[in-house]
């Protein structure tokens, strides 16, 4: 027995077989990562969000805002709102995900109703992630650099530049700017 593991030791000490060791596990790698990361963006698309049933109230409230229809052509999908666009915070939130799925599963919110009943809950999760990622999310695409502020209304001028000078951000003022503001919020 003993004398059988050697040989194989032996032929496995081979450069041909260190060779070919290293070509596998690089060729596994790639497929590995190749999957993956393709799994990830195919998880990453409008399509794939409002593929649930419980996704298709807030689809419908976000069919009637800017950030899907607007003179500019430029359309803002789930993703882009909802998952960050770095790592590892994107596959944290894609991990987390799994209580959407669990609740799809268990019905918690398959009717209007039920939508309604923890929209409020659902929308406070989704205001602190967004308060403590600073509203990056937004500022992919809203970038106070970037904005004509002293063409937007007064209002608007005013607010903007406070924010910009105090650090302010997004979510901070633009609650219920695709999605309707839930029932009994104090904003």
């Amino acid at each position: 027995m003993k004398a059988m593991i050697t040989t194989i030791m032996n032929w496995l000490k081979k450069p041909v077989m260190l060779w070919a060791g290293v070509f596998i596990g690089v060729v596994g790698t790639s497929v590995f990562l190749f999957v993956f990361f393709n799994g990830v963006a195919m998880t990453n698309t409008l399509n794939f969000c409002v593929s649930c049933h419980s996704m298709t109230h807030p689809y419908e409230e976000y069919k009637k805002s800017f950030h899907f229809k607007n003179t500019v052509g430029i359309q803002a999908g789930c993703p882009d709102c909802h998952v960050p666009k770095e790592y590892p915070a994107k596959l944290i939130a894609k991990i987390l995900a799994y209580k959407d799925v669990m609740h799809e599963i268990l019905g918690t919110i398959d009717s209007k109703e039920q939508y309604e009943e923890h929209r409020l809950d659902m929308a406070k999760r989704v205001w602190a992630k967004m308060e403590k990622r600073e509203s990056r999310e937004c500022r992919n695409c809203h970038n106070f650099d970037n904005m004509l502020i002293d063409e937007q209304g007064r209002r608007a001028q005013r607010k903007h530049k406070e924010a910009q000078n105090d650090g302010g951000h997004c979510i901070q003022c633009h609650k219920g700017v695709v999605h309707e503001m839930p029932k009994g919020v104090d904003y």
